[in-house]
């Protein structure tokens, strides 16, 4: 074992030992795609708890705090904050259980009752209009969003072709600097951003309302479009929704905003999924490229798949034109990142 190893494991020993858990046993969970570990933690009372290991610099775990909190004040469920060491990046966070979405759907739960409590809590939270988005969050921006979607031409292409010529780059760039306006121009709400079935999990004893969802991984929220997290329920990267699905409970959340105007939402909707698929393409890409996790790669032909759907939408045309030009269909596929190291 590492010296930086044993260092880092003496300093949780430190922060359990001051939180009261240091004698506690500890199983840690299975990683995901950012530098934060989990370890569960069981008292001899059969007490449980969750350690979050978010190693600075790489994580910082203040994002995560402050959503938190604010997320309860709302009435919706985030794991309490039990005790934290900001600079170190340990957090002991209320234990939610086993039961996300992903592994209760895999098990055969009843897939339209979790969506629709699933889209009862963007209701919940999008009723409350800008008074869901809480001071000083940074906006979804055109530069951030922008940024994002390079990654696309940045990772994937490489992979699978060649690097973007500077002038392809180019027209990718100026393509979406039109598109991104349209969404801005909308309204603006809290965005979790990662809005899908591993981030959410059903709990016990809460009764039948949107508390019963529990939410987790929302430390990069935004203030953004409402499309956006119902998109990135609706349109999973991880799994393929039951036919009719997501119609259902597109026409659920318009029943709650009868007001609004459903086609410029949906044209949101269009260009946010373009927008998200074609970075979390470029995202898994990267995770192989860089970091050696190859378990995202298997996702890649659905979420090109829900990209070239959400191309369908006439607003993006001119992106369906470079992505034919640039991009071939032969071309969209597992990327062989073994052979682009």
């Amino acid at each position: 074992m590492g010296v930086v190893v044993v260092m880092a494991e003496r300093s949780i020993d430190i922060f359990l030992a001051g939180a009261g858990w240091h004698e506690a046993e500890r199983d840690p969970l299975t990683g995901d795609a950012s530098f934060r570990r989990y370890i569960r933690l069981k008292q001899a009372t059969g007490e449980k708890a969750m350690l979050m290991d978010a190693p600075p610099p790489q994580e910082d775990v203040r994002p995560f705090l402050s959503m938190a909190r604010h997320l309860e004040k709302l009435d919706l469920s985030a794991p309490k904050i039990l005790a934290g060491d900001e600079a170190q990046g340990f957090l002991l966070l209320e234990d939610f259980g086993d039961d996300t979405y992903t592994r209760l759907l895999k098990k055969g739960a009843d897939e339209e009752k979790l969506y629709r409590l699933a889209t009862d809590v963007l209701i919940n939270l999008h009723e409350l209009g800008k008074g869901s988005i809480p001071l000083g969050l940074p906006a979804y921006d055109q530069e951030k969003m922008l940024t994002e979607i390079s990654l696309l031409p940045d990772w994937y292409m490489p992979a699978v072709t060649e690097q973007p010529s500077i002038k392809a780059k180019a027209e990718f760039e100026a393509i979406w600097q039109k598109l991104f306006p349209i969404v801005l121009k909308g309204p603006e709400v809290l965005v979790l951003r990662d809005y899908h079935v591993d981030n959410l999990m059903l709990l016990e004893g809460r009764g039948e309302g949107v508390a019963s969802c529990g939410l987790l991984d929302f430390q990069d929220a935004v203030a953004g479009h409402p499309a956006y997290d119902l998109m990135s329920l609706l349109e999973d990267a991880r799994r393929d929704l039951a036919p009719g699905l997501a119609e259902a409970m597109l026409d659920h959340y318009f029943e709650a905003f009868p007001e609004g105007t459903r086609e410029e939402f949906m044209t949101a909707y269009a260009i946010l999924g373009a927008q998200r698929h074609a970075k979390v393409i470029g995202i898994f890409t990267r995770l192989s490229v860089r970091d050696n996790k190859d378990v995202y790669l298997e996702h890649i032909p659905r979420v090109w798949r829900l990209l070239e759907k959400a191309c369908e939408h006439p607003v993006l045309g001119p992106f369906k034109e470079w992505l034919d030009k640039n991009i071939q269909k032969d071309s969209r596929r597992i990327p062989p990142c073994r052979v682009a190291k």
